[in-house]
């Protein structure tokens, strides 16, 4: 788990009595005495050791006579915690289908369980879930709370709108829903589902957990009801509770996004590199990063994530595997899961329309470059897809690159080239005049040193350069 440099997470202001902060480098938790006894119910528990021990909780102590900076909580701290770190934030609209699934059935997985120890989750939010490479980890701490007999579960439609109506989008429809949840912090109502979901009619899940759940919800609106209190009064039981959720476990696991065409998921097979090209590239990458061995590295047009290995091979602590594609994050972390592979992260974005500031003030979903500076940035056959496709001057994208502060291993592809004359001939003919490499040359000098380059190719030139 990262905080922001600025103290209090930003996204944890809304739990009235469980707040984290940085402080001294470390990544705190304060609790008031309601979050601490909900708290000291977990850490009896057989359960805390055990999610603990198997990676699906994030490391937790708590430290004795440590204190929290005033303001944090609203009243007074009655315990601190401290938190393993996660290596980088990442938020489920930059995750791909199997991301999502599995931080779902992690999440379901941890309230079938936290009921059997007596305990209840009070929310059902993706944004409590991380990855380490193709791992899910379940960071919340403070959303275990003690079990009350007769009250329902409180997140399934958090659940719902923020999981299952997602997975349902992409799996049934075919629509991406990255944008959807970008679009909208607390996710997809039941009425937004029916409608994006109105032409598939016999699909598992939706009458039940779609036009019933819209249906309910507008007639709640229409009269004020003690929905708790009905609960008690019918009998609702745990046993109720936990058939739902497996149920619900069910339909998630079994849910299946029919991939489509990803416009560069056979780079493999159709680059312009031959066998000893693609081999000096990757030596020039892995001498670039094994001479610094940087605690982070991004990954930016990742592709089949070759270099990312290389990097992480090379003595990089952690990658941040990026690309716009979809379906290549999807491939990759199915790869990275069966692997075991907990050093790389890959996400999907668009560079050219990153993850902007989200939530209350723009502070709750942070900015890439808000999440943890990189040491080292791999920008591989990147730019003529930013410059060209996306129309961004050169010299804005050399900016961005160099603000980062880090160690840059950048390509350029010819103006030439036979990938750069595929993405121009979508073009006028004097499309993107400054996307020469005598203009790439002078901008990078005047922003970096640039240490060294090799020609991989004639239309293709490496650089490893270092900030001013």
């Amino acid at each position: 788990m990262q905080v922001p440099s600025t103290g209090v997470d930003p996204g944890s202001f809304r739990d009235p009595d469980s707040r984290v902060f940085r402080h001294d480098g470390e990544i705190l938790r304060a609790l008031s005495a309601t979050g601490l006894a909900d708290f000291e119910a977990l850490e009896s528990s057989e359960l805390f050791e055990r999610l603990q021990a198997d990676g699906r909780l994030v490391r937790t102590e708590r430290l004795d006579g440590a204190g929290a900076p005033s303001g944090v909580l609203t009243g007074e701290t009655a315990a601190v915690l401290r938190h393993e770190p996660i290596p980088f934030v990442s938020y489920p609209y930059e995750w791909s289908f199997s991301m999502l699934q599995d931080a779902a059935l992690l999440q379901l997985d941890l309230l079938l369980e936290a009921i059997d120890a007596g305990l209840m989750l009070k929310d059902s939010t993706p944004y409590n879930v991380q990855f380490r490479g193709g791992r899910p980890v379940f960071i919340d701490v403070g959303s275990f709370e003690r079990l009350r007999e007769g009250e329902p579960w409180i997140g399934y439609r958090q659940f719902c709108m923020l999981y299952l109506y997602p997975l349902m989008i992409q799996a049934y429809a075919g629509l991406p829903f990255q944008p959807l949840l970008r679009g909208a912090i607390d996710g997809i109502t039941p009425e937004q589902a029916r409608a994006m979901l109105a032409g598939e009619r016999f699909k598992k899940g939706l009458m039940t957990h779609v036009k019933l759940h819209a249906r309910m919800e507008a007639r709640e609106r229409e009269r004020e009801r003690d929905v708790k209190g009905e609960l008690r009064k019918a009998g609702f039981s745990v046993e109720l509770i936990k058939a739902n959720v497996r149920k619900l476990r069910k339909l998630v696991a079994g849910l299946r996004w029919q991939e489509g065409f990803a416009q560069f998921s056979d780079y493999t097979e159709t680059n312009t590199y031959e066998r000893r090209q693609a081999a000096a590239k990757e030596a020039f990458v892995r001498e670039a990063i094994g001479a610094e061995r940087p605690a982070l590295v991004w990954d930016l047009g990742c592709n089949d994530g070759r270099y990312s290995r290389a990097a992480i091979d090379a003595g990089a602590g952690y990658c941040v595997a990026l690309d716009a594609e979809q379906l290549l994050a999807e491939r990759l972390y199915r790869r990275f899961r069966e692997e075991r592979e907990e050093r790389i992260l890959p996400l999907t974005m668009n560079l050219a329309d990153a993850s902007p500031g989200l939530g209350w003030r723009g502070r709750e979903r942070l900015r890439m470059e808000e999440r943890g500076r990189p040491g080292a940035v791999l920008a591989l056959a990147l730019l003529h897809h930013v410059v060209i496709t996306a129309n961004v001057p050169l010299r804005e994208a050399l900016g961005w690159l160099a603000d980062l502060g880090a160690t840059l291993v950048v390509e350029f592809v010819d103006r030439d080239d036979a990938m750069t004359q595929r993405l121009l001939s979508r073009k006028q003919p004097d499309a993107n005049p400054d996307y020469t490499r005598e203009w790439f040359e002078r901008l990078l000098a005047e922003r970096c040193e640039i240490e060294r380059h090799i020609d991989v190719t004639p239309t293709r030139r490496l650089y490893l350069a270092r900030p001013r």
